[in-house]
């Protein structure tokens, strides 16, 4: 009966340490608090800049908190990362040590069990008859019955703890997932910080930190902007071409500024029938590319994801400037104050060549938005009921 008292208070011990749950120090769990409330302080800070003025200071000044927003967030997931690995650390120990006190417990029990089961087929004349006392011989089989109570008692300790140990096993897997996941958005924001660093160095770069060139920026791309989607709605000055089939000549790229736009590109939109804006990727094929829809001279930004099968229009490899949708410059550069929405994809390629994706009537256009910039485009009337525009074009 002595051997198994330990092994009983240890058993409880344990149980009683797992129900318990882990804890980060004190410390720790403060500058959590601390973080979340300065990463509050920078997401109101970004809010008000956003609805002020649009001027370079004010840009700026959003792109400063959102730089310290991206930080802030990633000391916190640091912080969050070094108090899961120590809970995961503590987990493991406890496990390793109550597997350990449970094999031993089930070992011992195993040996009572056996011998009180062979004791307990002895009729209690044999305890008499060994003993030569009914007093012994009556406290002996007391025990045995105790024993056996007793026993019984153990085991369903032992299996309630048994659960225990399985809840704890499954509470260090979900939080070793937890931490994996961590990891990974980690290195997300680190990289999202990168971006934004280097979104306002370009910013600076193409203002000279001055006023005046800021505002030549955003009205420039106001009025691009402005002139795409009169286009769409169909308020452009056309002229009918002709029938046009896949894969014929259409237009060329202008090769560089032209009508507010800064570079060499072409601006390829797909509509409905009804001027409805759809996803270039759903319908172009996959092809050799480069992604320079990111910061900087050329790094990721926007995802590359064709999935259909029209032939691209310019031949590759394909330079990809910016995406369809809420693109990366809309999320971090000045462009967001212009538009939230891209309606199509900027590209360049290998030659400044412009063909029909598709079979259909060709019309050749142009828009005159403010500041008198006329912007040239072809039109393409598919025979599938798409359109396909094709922007800053010779024709």
């Amino acid at each position: 009966m002595k051997r198994i008292f330990p092994v009983i208070i240890l058993l409880i011990i344990f149980l009683f340490s797992f129900i318990c749950p882990v804890r980060a120090q004190d410390d720790q769990g403060n500058k959590l608090r601390d973080l979340e409330n300065k990463i509050k302080e920078y997401q109101a800070k970004i809010e008000e800049a956003q609805g002020k003025q649009k001027t370079l200071a004010s840009t700026i000044a959003v792109l400063n908190n959102q730089i310290y927003l991206t930080s802030a967030q990633i000391t916190q997931n640091e912080e969050k990362i070094l108090i899961l690995e120590e809970e995961i650390r503590e987990l493991g120990a406890k496990i390793n040590t109550l597997n350990k006190t449970l094999d031993e417990t089930s070992l011992i029990l195993k040996e009572r069990i056996e011998e009180t089961y062979k004791k307990s087929f002895l009729p209690p004349l044999y305890y008499l008859l060994t003993t030569n006392d009914f007093s012994n011989a009556f406290l002996i089989f007391k025990y045995l019955k105790v024993a056996q109570q007793h026993d019984k008692e153990i085991m369903f300790s032992m299996e309630a703890t048994k659960e225990n140990f399985d809840k704890q096993k499954t509470l260090k897997e979900d939080k070793q997932k937890e931490l994996e996941d961590l990891k990974i958005e980690l290195n997300r924001q680190k990289n999202v910080l990168a971006s934004q660093k280097v979104a306002k160095e370009d910013l600076l770069a193409a203002t000279k930190n001055d006023e005046a060139t800021f505002q030549k920026l955003l009205t420039q791309a106001r009025s691009e902007y402005e002139s795409i989607q009169a286009i769409l709605a169909g308020r452009g000055d056309e002229s009918k071409v002709g029938d046009v089939k896949k894969g014929d000549k259409i237009a060329t790229i202008i090769s560089g500024s032209s009508c507010n736009s800064s570079g060499t590109h072409l601006h390829f939109t797909v509509t409905d029938k009804n001027g409805n804006p759809m996803n270039p990727f759903s319908f172009l094929k996959n092809v050799d590319y480069e992604n320079c829809s990111g910061p900087g001279k050329c790094s990721d930004g926007d995802p590359f994801n064709p999935s259909g099968s029209w032939d691209w229009p310019i031949n590759p490899k394909i330079t990809f400037v910016q995406g369809y949708g809420s693109t990366w410059a809309v999320a971090n550069t000045w462009v967001g104050q212009i538009y939230s929405f891209h309606n199509g994809i900027d590209i360049k390629g290998s030659a400044d060549n412009v063909y029909a994706v598709e079979d259909g009537v060709l019309y050749r256009g142009s828009y005159t938005g403010s500041g008198s910039c006329r912007l040239r485009y072809v039109r393409v009337e598919q025979k599938d009921d798409k359109q396909t525009f094709y922007l800053h074009v010779n024709y």
